[in-house]
């Protein structure tokens, strides 16, 4: 499993799939870790300093925010603390409130089990293993000497330029989200491109749209639009 903390220039990506693992874990599972996990979720989202790596948020603010007494919030981080999913940094004293920060490799062990279920793309991108493989997680391999290959330029499209520019940009992000797109067809200035998995189309289009459509327009400033389906 490759634990990363969530900071740099794939900050925002990591931070949505440490959520989403959590969202997942949530649904599967009863009432109470479902609020329990939804609440540290909210808490996170609202408060949580990703750079720093901390948490700190007095108990009454707490209770405002999860619409309960302090009483509850006491118990609820208690629990938060007992699974390993929030670890104390500062304890609370003479005014201070309590500092936390998030151990993000518990907490990716414990919902591990659910990450099938959002797509084998998410298993291969939090895991390091390969998508196809049907048995347990291993450790993914690059190539010798660890780089990405090139894309195949041959077909000389603008797609296939553009794949071009992606990766000489940022390899390992071409690798895990731009090689997997096919080119769909061409509508004018619309590019639409394919993705293995509704998942994987809807993050590519969700995160990473910005980048997609600079590589497009470096080749062909005709594009105006790049959509990407499934």
């Amino acid at each position: 499993m490759q634990i990363r903390k969530p900071v740099g220039p794939m900050a925002s990506a990591r931070k949505y799939d440490l959520l989403t693992a959590l969202g997942a874990f949530a649904l599967a599972r009863g009432k109470t870790e479902q609020r329990m996990t939804l609440r540290l979720m909210t808490l996170v989202t609202a408060r949580y300093n990703w750079a720093r790596d901390e948490l700190a948020v007095g108990q009454r603010d707490i209770a405002r925010l999860w619409s309960v007494d302090e009483r509850t919030v006491k118990r609820e981080m208690a629990r938060l603390r007992g699974c390993g999913w929030l670890r104390v940094t500062r304890q609370g004293a003479r005014g201070r409130v309590t500092q936390y920060s998030l151990d993000i490799g518990r907490i990716l062990e414990d919902t591990q089990d659910q990450w099938p279920a959002i797509g084998p793309d998410f298993v291969h991108r939090l895991s390091g293993s390969d998508p196809a493989a049907p048995s347990n997680v291993v450790p993914l391999r690059l190539p010798e000497g660890g780089a990405v290959p090139p894309p195949d330029l041959s077909g000389g499209t603008e797609w296939a330029l553009a794949q071009g520019v992606l990766h000489g940009e940022n390899p390992a992000t071409y690798k895990t989200w731009f090689a997997g797109l096919a080119r769909l067809r061409r509508d004018g200035a619309r590019l639409v491109l394919t993705a293995p998995s509704r998942f994987h189309g809807s993050y590519v289009q969700t995160h990473l749209s910005g980048a997609l459509l600079a590589a497009c327009r470096a080749v062909d400033a005709g594009i105006d639009e790049v959509v990407v389906t499934c």
